[in-house]
């Protein structure tokens, strides 16, 4: 009886272990079709729940429009992200280097975490990164159409960041001025 355990122990073993590889070859063959992303999110960071719209060309570019009365706008452009409120005429910069985006925004590095980290399944296919600062990101794939679905992070205030992602539109010609900085005033 305890053989008979242990055989069938090891091929639910062997079928999980290979399930996990599976979902992560499927995730990094969509993720070497995709050039640029559309999406609708909900952002949530300590109860305030704000909604737009992203495009993401890799590598490292994106723009977020937020509906909101402050006309918010967020672009990142390779190394820096500035982040505007259109109704008051303010842009703060920041370094990317202090963001978790950077890891997420390289189609590259992404596929390297997601080879190098460990996966699990719930509502979504989960991967966890620690980056080098021990900063933990949890990256949510769609387990239908292995899609990017969001992401779980900290801010340097150690505000937790639920940001939850609606893809639209994928490969559509995307104008790339448009992840052009403000000028520093």
């Amino acid at each position: 009886m305890k053989i008979f355990k242990a055989i069938i122990f090891f091929f639910l073993y062997l079928i999980f272990t290979n399930s996990i590889a599976a979902d992560k070859s499927k995730i990094i063959n969509k993720l070497n079709s995709i050039d640029n992303i559309q999406f609708n999110f909900i952002q949530t960071t300590n109860q305030k729940v704000e909604k737009g719209k992203c495009t993401l060309a890799f590598p490292s570019k994106l723009k977020c429009i937020y509906k909101d009365k402050n006309k918010k706008e967020l672009i990142i452009n390779k190394k820096m992200m500035a982040i505007s409120q259109k109704r008051y005429g303010k842009t703060l910069f920041y370094p990317l280097s202090k963001s978790t985006f950077i890891s997420i925004l390289s189609k590259n590095e992404l596929i390297n975490i997601i080879n190098e980290s460990k996966l699990f399944v719930d509502d979504y296919i989960n991967i966890v990164f620690i980056d080098k600062n021990d900063n933990k990101t949890l990256i949510k794939f769609n387990k239908k159409n292995f899609l990017l679905a969001g992401w779980i992070s900290s801010d340097q205030y150690n505000n937790q960041i639920i940001f939850n992602i609606e893809i639209t539109s994928i490969n559509q010609i995307v104008n790339d001025d448009i992840f052009s900085l403000p000028n520093k005033s």
